[in-house]
């Protein structure tokens, strides 16, 4: 059978339960569509040249070029620096993000304070400007940030459009913990600092790790105001020096498609490290 029957008493409707094989089929398949493009990424990393510009174009390469990946990266666009810089700028973003965005959060969802809902509302404006739209002003602002500092610059502004989802995300958390928690633990002796990071904390760890989880890789995939402000082919970061591979004249796809699986596998491995922390915050309040 398809589907297994269960009356619900006093309902009057019939509950149905979806068959486990059915459920497992139905996932495969999204697993599939989801994970072919980067399968078709990754096979055509592995092409040289000539299958590439093959006609009509085949999938699987003639012989897999495992060479691609040392000649990207003992190229002259060295992506080993344009690594470093996307580390550098999504980590200290996101160091930012959870400094300032925790204990407003928590501050947020204690206090009912004249004109809370309308900061949250003004917090919640500031995802509707993206880089793109204030191209301009950030240039200005930050045109005279050289060398170095303009990683700077970039962490400052991820963290500002980063912001105000974490502080939307982590107050959900942090409202779901009783008030009396906090209470007793003031009572018992702790101060206000000392009962969010040892007692609030550790029971919205799983939210927490969501919201940095999604700061990073926003911060990670930022291109728009990298691309505006950082004019050094040696302080750009990945989302920036990646067309670079394609070369002037001759377009070289196959050492495009290597760049990306180079710049995608520092979030694979976040991603694995983290993995139930982030399903678990991901889940928060589905169960009672």
């Amino acid at each position: 059978m398809a589907t297994i029957q269960k009356s619900r008493k006093g309902r009057g409707g019939i509950e149905t339960t979806p068959n486990p094989l059915y459920m497992a089929i139905g996932a495969c398949v999204v697993v599939v569509f989801f994970a072919f493009p980067y399968m078709l990424m990754l096979i055509s990393s592995l092409k040289s040249q000539a299958d590439v510009r093959r006609i009509p174009p085949e999938y699987w390469p003639s012989e897999p070029m495992w060479s691609n990946f040392v000649t990207v990266w003992s190229s002259n666009v060295q992506p080993g620096k344009s690594l470093l810089a996307t580390t550098v700028i999504a980590f200290g973003a996101t160091a930012v993000v959870l400094l300032v965005a925790t204990p407003a959060a928590y501050y947020v969802a204690r206090f009912r304070f004249r004109g809370r809902m309308i900061f949250l509302l003004l917090v919640l404006t500031t995802q509707m400007l993206q880089p793109t739209v204030l191209a301009v002003g950030l240039y200005q602002q930050f045109s005279s940030w050289g060398g170095y500092w303009v990683w700077g610059a970039l962490i400052l502004i991820n963290g500002a459009f980063n912001l105000s989802f974490a502080i939307w995300m982590m107050q959900a958390f942090f409202s779901s913990v009783p008030k009396e928690v906090d209470d007793a633990a003031l009572i018992d002796g702790l101060g206000r600092l000392q009962t969010m990071f040892r007692i609030s904390l550790p029971l919205t760890w799983p939210g927490i790790v969501t919201a940095v989880v999604f700061v990073f890789v926003n911060t990670w995939n930022e291109y728009a105001a990298a691309f505006i402000l950082v004019q050094d082919p040696d302080l750009q970061p990945l989302t920036v020096s990646m067309p670079r591979f394609l070369g002037l004249y001759i377009k070289d796809w196959q050492y495009l498609f290597t760049t990306a699986i180079v710049a995608i596998v520092p979030v694979i491995i976040l991603f694995s490290l983290i993995e139930k922390r982030l399903i678990g915050g991901l889940t928060a309040g589905s169960l009672k």
